[in-house]
């Protein structure tokens, strides 16, 4: 029995080395378009290996509750992956960060019921097991509210009252004092209660001031907490493999949501505490309509045509119609009328980090015709057309230009610079940002209203009657 027991935790240690070892692969691959689906299969072989190996923990698993559990997941996650829509993954990302922060923080709450009472004052086991549950629990009830604010179940503006932030300090304090009374005597569980309660509160405090333009570094920084409090129930439990993937998610996802907030020229405090995204909705100009030029489809259609070169700007509105497909057709007829087309990809178009990579790689779009913000700006200037479809704050040049604005300082894609702008668009209202856009008005840009979907089907109709 003991050489089997032996037998058994080689082979556990030996999986977890394999799966920390693809998780590591995962990432780097996922890092680039080109190898993003090796690093997909990677972190899912990983995954079922890591299971596996925690299944031959003998002694540890109750076989029946793992199968009830297993299925319960399918019927819940196959239906999702296979019906939910593409404009949808935000939501999805939000809600899968509540689901695993939830069992983070049930495991830890279970297991401080089982192990506090053997622990001693400043135990290093009751400190992994408080900064798990309060991260797990607050993640959780965070990513709740981020899900409601993406689905439009809440309002997406930042919803602000006097006293937040000195209500927000209170609630972590008190939900900080309640963990050091724990760690400080262990076997005093009459805490716990309002422990839970209070990291549960902050959760749902820390992203109601939050507004939608700021969603894709709020799912980011969700997810680095999501896996710190993985990381720290490894630290509790005494597992290995827990620690790895925990700090590699946590690591990963700071570093994203800094990579989001340097795109958007924020910080973590302004992201997290500046209620972003209040200003009056755009249109109104004050009082006085301003003037801009429109274009329909038929006017449209020549002037693409006829370009030398065309850089499509992609943005949530190519998202919420669903127009990926149809802009690729668009961009397969240009390339066969002889125009070199490019796509300008802004680092936080849409609502979550890389949206419309996916949307577009969805779409079969070639992946070295997706450029960065940064390598598309110099050639802007030389371009023919610039096609905006469904962006907005992203092309704003108020960012550029006006230093009292909301947006002031953060990187954009200078579709203004470039010698005719055509903008896809439902209306002249505002983006997530709630401020108004210069672009709307300037000598070289014209507006093309409509959903994207149906533009986009119109300007490849025409352009087929064209070469016909």
């Amino acid at each position: 029995m003991t050489v089997l027991q032996s037998s058994n935790a080689v082979l556990v240690q030996a999986a977890y080395l394999v799966a920390s070892g693809l998780f590591v692969l995962a990432l780097m691959w996922m890092s680039s378009p080109k190898t993003a689906r090796r690093g997909v299969r990677a972190g899912e072989l990983g995954m079922l290996i890591a299971v596996c190996g925690t299944l031959l923990h003998s002694g540890v698993v109750q076989y029946d509750l793992i199968f009830v559990a297993i299925l319960l997941g399918t019927l819940i996650g196959v239906p999702m992956a296979f019906l939910m829509p593409m404009t949808a993954i935000p939501q999805r990302t939000a809600i899968s960060h509540a689901f695993g922060a939830m069992a983070v923080g049930l495991i830890g709450a279970v297991e401080y019921g089982k192990l506090a009472p053997t622990q001693g004052a400043g135990s290093f086991t009751v400190w992994a097991l408080m900064f798990e549950i309060l991260l797990g629990l607050l993640t959780c009830t965070a990513s709740v509210v981020a899900f409601a604010k993406l689905q439009e179940i809440m309002p997406t503006r930042p919803i602000m009252f006097k006293g937040q932030q000195v209500l927000n300090l209170a609630v972590f304090l008190g939900a900080l004092a309640c963990a050091g009374v724990m760690i400080a005597s262990p076997a005093n569980t009459t805490p716990f209660p309002f422990f839970v309660a209070l990291a549960l509160v902050f959760g749902v405090l820390l992203v109601l001031p939050i507004g939608g333009a700021d969603m894709p570094t709020v799912i980011a920084l969700l997810n680095s907490y999501a896996g710190l409090a993985a990381s720290a129930m490894g630290f509790a439990l005494g597992n290995k493999l827990l620690i790895v993937v925990g700090a590699l998610d946590g690591t990963s996802g700071f570093i994203l949501a800094m990579v989001m907030c340097k795109a958007m020229n924020r910080s973590f405090t302004n992201v997290l505490f500046g209620g972003f995204g209040q200003a009056a909705p755009a249109g109104s100009g004050g009082g006085e309509e301003r003037a801009h030029r429109s274009y329909t489809a038929e006017e449209a259609a020549p002037m693409l045509e006829m370009a030398s070169s065309v850089v499509i700007v992609p943005g949530y509105g190519m998202a919420v119609s669903q127009a990926q497909h149809r802009v690729a057709e668009l961009y397969e007829h240009l390339e066969e009328c002889g125009v070199e087309v490019k796509f300008a990809i802004h680092p936080v178009a849409g609502r979550m980090p890389g949206h419309m990579n996916v949307l577009l790689a969805e779409a079969d779009v070639p992946y070295d015709k997706l450029v960065e913000l940064e390598d598309i700006n110099p050639e802007l200037p030389q371009t023919d057309v610039v096609l905006v479809i469904g962006a907005n704050d992203t092309v704003n040049p108020a960012a550029r230009d006006d230093p009292s604005s909301a947006i002031a300082g953060m990187p954009i894609i200078e579709a203004d610079r470039a010698k005719q702008v055509m903008i896809v668009k439902r209306s002249m209202n505002a983006g997530f940002a709630g401020i108004d856009n210069p672009i709307y008005y300037k000598d070289n840009a014209g507006m093309l209203f409509g959903d994207a979907k149906k533009v986009a089907e119109h300007l490849v109709k025409e352009l087929q009657e064209l070469a016909a």
